[in-house]
């Protein structure tokens, strides 16, 4: 019992403590994390907002899906693409490359240049994305902004 109390006297005061340093700094984390919110989705929204480095990364990433795809058999091991594409990434200095918007977008850019439709789009798609819906629209997006 007297150990119960004394944790439960440690939390509170950790708790108090806590709440007390976020006061003092002037510190909201929901108005922080809505402003970081509104910054991603502006960038992201805006395509005029991609530097040219991140361009070049987006068109290799869709020259690499379409030299992979081509060249790939049927029933492709997608851990050597993805391989391929964290080296890529590395390469150009891109962190988090399997997060980036950009990099999906890019590979529905080769998979549209390398000519791929229907039920083998939709695989590539699904496997690639490894059923991230997110990461699927990115790749579609990607598809259809090539002419």
């Amino acid at each position: 019992m007297r150990l119960y109390s004394r944790y439960i006297k440690q939390t509170l005061l950790f708790s108090a403590l806590f709440s007390a340093a976020a006061t003092i700094s002037g510190c909201s984390f929901s108005d922080s994390s809505e402003s970081i919110s509104d910054s991603t989705s502006s960038i992201i929204s805006s395509p005029s907002s991609i530097s040219g480095k991140s361009k070049k990364y987006q068109n290799e990433v869709a020259d690499y899906t379409s030299a992979y795809v081509k060249s790939s058999q049927p029933g492709a091991d997608y851990t050597t693409f993805l391989k391929g594409l964290s080296d890529m990434a590395a390469k150009e200095g891109v962190t988090n490359w399997d997060q980036d918007l950009l990099t999906y977008l890019g590979i529905g850019m080769g998979l549209k240049k390398a000519n791929v439709q229907g039920i083998a789009y939709e695989t590539y798609k699904r496997n690639f994305a490894r059923g991230d819906s997110k990461k699927m629209e990115e790749i579609q997006s990607g598809y259809e902004s090539v002419k």
